[in-house]
């Protein structure tokens, strides 16, 4: 009874019921005051509840009707909106099966190979939904080009009910045309400015070699080019120096221009020029940054790139990236002792500010970089400066050197290790990179960031990953070794610098060693290096067993020779797949060996570096293999070394 009462009473408005009870209440108050209306209160009151039910009850039945016919109205609108709905739509599986299609989708696509484009977003909805990624409560949105236009797809999907055992999904997409919006954004970034640079690689040395009325022709035929090749892209050039020009393009010709691999650089050398001089170009361009002058400044920087890389090359700067075209022609030597001189002036002002100096070279360190860091040391020594070199990893065939050089007191406490380097450097010290220039193939690179200052001696081609805060550099990629370039540090010094003898062995040793025994990459200036350090007492002899292999290295690298493949009658190639901390050394042996083979031009050898891989790439300067590693380069999961004639670099 009591259920049937509650049912009665839930049966009503909750408005209804504090109405009853309010007029339950007021009836007994008058009950109590008149007992004789007892029975004509209860008769009303019960009354009053029967009508209350039967008005309630008539409004919900009403209220449902109402509910049932707007269900059926919007179930009619939807089904129609559905069918004729203005996007192009269609109902899919993940199967791959299609279940339904709109009249507005059939139409849209009657004159595109439809199948093979549904085949693959179905594939990638499949794949995004077992993933579940770039979904939002079970929505979808994709991009896709179809024929000429461009479509978003937007949609939801659901599980579908008889396929539950294999995980299969329905999907309702809506194919949303974008191609106005799409092609707007690209013509606004089509348009906007890229700032380029270029720059005469050789002005001084045509100046110096030709005479008054060659050097206007010549230079009036390198203008004439550049402004006709602008000209092209529709582009403003202005001739900021005398062998400088500014310019600019809208974006989209730049793809022109790297179509075409900047073809300027090949018409600058089609020039005629008497005395054998072939004039170069160096370019770069950026699109870089908020304001033109941003851009500039970015191509600026670009540009040190192009040349700190031996000129006659076009840099690229996009998104962060750098991309490279050109850079065929051999280096000529054009340092001057001028350059020389002002240099080593500027270092030992550096090193007299500091209170102490810490010398580095690049990972694996080599004779070339240990050499030179010994010739920094004795420069600092001379200026009473107290010096040290940080050198935590020792490449093969170093250890008898350092052996050597250790047996002498005064080099025992000077070569540490990573951890006391890091405890000497601070912002008071002065910190010489040499042998390098690359942030990544330092050999303790916590101390760019400790030291106060950084300078930089180098003869690598400058890469992306260039220390960007040094105050002083000496980069020429035109010297044979680092070493050379210290030589000169020091015949150009205003002090009296005297080398011991382990100092100018090591140095000449890194010539000996970058020159392949004085035969690739020497100019005069080479030379001239190598006998200042023959007058300060050199051995040869002892110098000469300081490059003596091993038997075990000698062996592998005869094995890696042996397993060699000729490629085009002119490339070799092979494989050192024993995982070795000092592959690239042994690779770079045997890449060097592999040239002492007759019609050899060319030599590529693969290593194992245990979490890296390594590739040596050696030439005799017909194939610029340089542009063909950098071709290769994608992740920082490779280790590569080149040289040719003109370059022996590790990146």
């Amino acid at each position: 009874m009591s259920n049937n009462n509650n049912n009665f009473f839930d049966k009503l408005v909750s408005k209804t019921k504090v109405y009853l009870v309010i007029i339950a209440i007021l009836l007994i108050i008058l009950c109590i005051i008149k007992p004789i209306l007892i029975a004509p209160a209860a008769i009303i009151y019960v009354l009053i509840i029967m009508y209350t039910y039967w008005t309630n009850q008539k409004r919900m039945a009403e209220v449902s009707e109402h509910i049932k016919d707007l269900t059926l109205n919007v179930d009619k609108v939807s089904k129609r909106t559905l069918i004729n709905s203005p996007f192009p739509l269609i109902i899919v599986e993940t199967d791959g099966s299609i279940i339904w299609k709109s009249t507005k989708f059939v139409s849209e696509f009657r004159d595109v190979e439809i199948n093979p484009i549904l085949d693959d977003v179905i594939k990638e909805l499949k794949l995004e939904i077992e993933n579940n990624t770039k979904l939002r409560n079970n929505q979808i949105t994709q991009n896709v080009e179809i024929g000429n236009k461009h479509y978003k797809i937007v949609g939801e999907y659901v599980k579908s009910k008889q396929t539950d055992k294999r995980k299969d999904y329905m999907a309702t997409l809506y194919f949303v045309d974008e191609t106005e919006m799409v092609d707007l954004k690209n013509d606004y970034n089509d348009s906007q400015i890229c700032v380029g640079i270029s720059m005469i690689d050789n002005y001084e040395e045509i100046i110096q070699r030709t005479s008054g009325d060659q050097q206007i022709q010549l230079f009036a035929q390198i203008e004439k080019k550049i402004y006709d090749w602008a000209a092209e892209f529709k582009g403003l050039v202005v001739k900021s120096q005398r062998d400088t020009f500014i310019w600019i393009c809208e974006q989209k010709y730049l793809k022109q221009l790297e179509e075409n691999k900047f073809n300027i650089l090949d018409a600058i050398k089609e020039i005629n020029v008497t005395n054998k001089i072939q004039a170069t170009l160096s370019i770069a361009v950026s699109n870089e940054g908020e304001s033109n002058y941003e851009k500039y400044k970015s191509a600026k920087n670009a540009i040190d790139i192009a040349l700190g890389r031996g000129g006659d090359q076009a840099v690229v700067k996009t998104n962060g990236k750098y991309k490279f075209f050109g850079g065929r022609t051999q280096e000529l030597e054009k340092r001057t002792r001028v350059k020389a001189r002002s240099v080593s002036s500027a270092l030992e002002e550096l090193i007299i500010e500091a209170n102490n100096v810490v010398i580095m070279g690049h990972t694996n360190s080599d004779i070339d970089a240990l050499g030179s860091a010994l010739g920094i040391y004795r420069i600092a020594k001379t200026l009473g400066k107290q010096a040290n070199i940080a050198c935590s990893t020792i490449g093969i065939g170093l250890e008898n050197f350092v052996e050597y050089a250790k047996r002498d007191p005064e080099y025992a406490e000077v070569i540490i290790g990573k951890e006391e380097a890091t405890q000497i450097t601070n912002q008071d010290t002065l910190l010489v990179v040499v042998d390098t220039h690359k942030k990544s193939y330092t050999d303790v690179p916590e101390l760019l960031n400790l030291a106060g200052k950084v300078v930089i001696v180098d003869h690598h081609r400058m890469s992306t990953d260039y220390i960007d805060n040094s105050v002083l550099t000496f980069q020429e990629v035109y010297a044979s070794s680092a070493a050379e370039l210290v030589t000169e540090l020091i015949v150009y010094s205003d002090q009296n610098i005297k080398l011991t003898n382990v100092e100018a062995e090591a140095l000449y040793a890194g010539i000996m060693m970058d020159t392949k025994n004085f035969t690739f990459k020497t100019g005069v200036r080479t030379f001239e290096a190598a006998a200042y350090l023959r007058k300060c007492g050199v051995d040869i002899i002892k110098v000469k067993k300081w490059f003596q292999s091993d038997l075990e290295t000698y062996n592998i690298i005869s094995d890696i020779v042996s397993k060699s493949e000729i490629v085009g009658d002119s490339i070799a190639i092979s494989v050192y797949d024993k995982v070795d901390k000092d592959a690239n050394i042994i690779c770079a042996k045997a890449a060097d060996e592999l040239l002492t083979i007759s019609d050899i031009t060319a030599s590529f050898v693969i290593g194992n570096y245990g979490e890296k891989i390594c590739i040596s790439g050696r030439s005799l300067g017909d194939i610029n293999v340089q542009v063909i590693l950098e071709k290769l380069r994608r992740r920082r999961t490779y280790h590569f070394s080149w040289s040719t004639s003109r370059r022996n670099e590790y990146i």
